[in-house]
């Protein structure tokens, strides 16, 4: 099925026209704007949140952009460019099919994930003009992100006036975070600026947490630690289900190897690249965030599934994957002893759902904590994969921050609503 423009012009006036016909569905779309990457689902909310269609843009290297649209079983509906590669051209081409296809009529609202709400948004908001200009303020904090997904909710606001919007923050679930965890070890007047440790994949985290408070509410009240590992990948320490401590700091640079992201490096490097190597501080950002991790370790790819199939063969492969799991494993046990104690290890995103050889490379060595897998479990992927001797409970939970931004979307409007806004 291709893509051809729709009537956008009638978009706005369907949706205030609905406000006096009742509407068969009642629809939310999610939005979660990365630096190079647009995805969104659209849910049918009601008893229980349906997926009906997954959408992505890839903003990559092409002179276009490229747009996905699949239902909920995963088939492609239209896989085609988009011509240009300006953010709301993709935003256009995406409301014009849900125009063809009848979506809009339903719509109730549109669900933002933002990466950052620095020190005072600690809870979804709803969107509104005052909003944004506050938000504007912290671009500063998430340059890569930020700006790109502002651009968005104001499309959307102007295309579609009457349309309830709501950000949901990733760095919302860790204000939390006790003070001696947020500090960096600074003059204090920073502290007050804000400069202090943030922490992200919030949406996920709190996601899972009610997951695992639904499979095991004592465990999930207890000592928990949370590795959420994808090409952006961080580890978080639970006390009640309440954040104590996580791996990224200020911005997501801090903590793991990642996919192209260094994680953790010496202070001091970043000084002896701007000094001695004559590298502006984007060239050097360049490096951290995009040069680095698996990607800089192998010297060919930041893919983990590609590198763990040319581990034997490529010693460079082997040793970024080593890394990565020998960073993991540093910090589940550094946790760990923060909590004083562990009941729970759980594995999520990409990688943590969906590769045994990460998990028991992690889990090796972890056994003076009660860490003991289940060799065919966690093969299989299982939902649980310690064994029944093993006084840490291991598991795999698979994540879903659409379907936590659409349950926060509901929360701030008060109720799911009756008709179309």
């Amino acid at each position: 099925m291709k893509w051809r423009a729709g009537s956008m012009k009638q978009c706005p006036r369907q949706l205030e026209n609905s406000r006096d016909m009742p509407s068969p569905r009642q629809l939310i779309l999610t939005m979660n704007r990365g630096s190079a990457t647009l995805k969104s689902t659209l849910y049918e909310s009601g008893a229980r949140d349906e997926v009906l269609l997954s959408l992505s843009v890839d903003y990559g290297a092409a002179a276009n952009a490229h747009l996905k649209i699949a239902d909920a079983s995963g088939a492609s509906l239209l896989d085609s460019s988009v011509k240009g590669k300006d953010s709301n051209a993709a935003l256009e081409a995406i409301f014009a099919w849900l125009d063809q296809h009848e979506y809009l009529s339903g719509l109730q609202a549109a669900g933002h994930r933002l990466v950052h709400g620095g020190p005072r948004y600690t809870e979804p908001q709803r969107i509104t003009p005052k909003f944004l200009s506050a938000l504007e303020k912290l671009v500063p904090l998430d340059p890569d992100h930020l700006p790109a997904a502002i651009r968005g909710i104001r499309f959307v606001a102007k295309k579609f006036p009457k349309l309830a919007q709501v950000a949901c923050f990733d760095t919302a679930f860790h204000s939390s975070l006790p003070t001696v965890a947020k500090m960096y070890a600074l003059p204090r007047r920073f502290y007050g600026e804000g400069i202090r440790r943030y922490g992200f994949h919030g949406l996920s985290y709190e996601y899972i947490v009610g997951e695992l408070r639904k499979m095991d509410a004592k465990r999930a009240a207890g000592r928990v630690v949370i590795a959420h590992l994808g090409s952006g990948a961080s580890i978080v320490a639970l006390q009640d289900g309440k954040s104590m401590d996580t791996s990224m700091g200020f911005t997501p640079l801090e903590g793991l190897v990642m996919s192209a992201r260094s994680g953790d490096v010496d202070p001091g490097l970043l000084l002896y690249l701007l000094a001695q190597k004559k590298r502006s501080a984007k060239q050097a950002g360049a490096l951290l965030n995009k040069q680095s991790g698996l990607l800089g370790v192998s010297g060919t790819t930041g893919d983990m599934r590609t590198l763990l199939e040319k581990a034997k063969q490529d010693p460079h492969a082997a040793e970024a994957v080593d890394l990565f799991c020998y960073r993991a494993r540093k910090y589940i046990g550094a946790y760990a002893a923060a909590l004083g104690g562990l009941d729970a290890l759980v594995f999520s995103g990409g990688i943590g759902e969906r590769a045994p050889a990460i998990r028991a490379n992690i889990c090796n060595g972890l056994d003076f904590l009660g860490i003991r897998l289940d060799g065919k479990q966690n093969e299989a992927n299982a939902p649980l994969i310690s064994t029944n001797d093993s006084r840490v409970n291991v598991r795999v939970i698979q994540t879903n921050e659409d379907l936590m931004i659409v349950q926060h979307v509901v929360a701030v409007l008060g109720h799911r609503a009756s008709k179309t806004v």
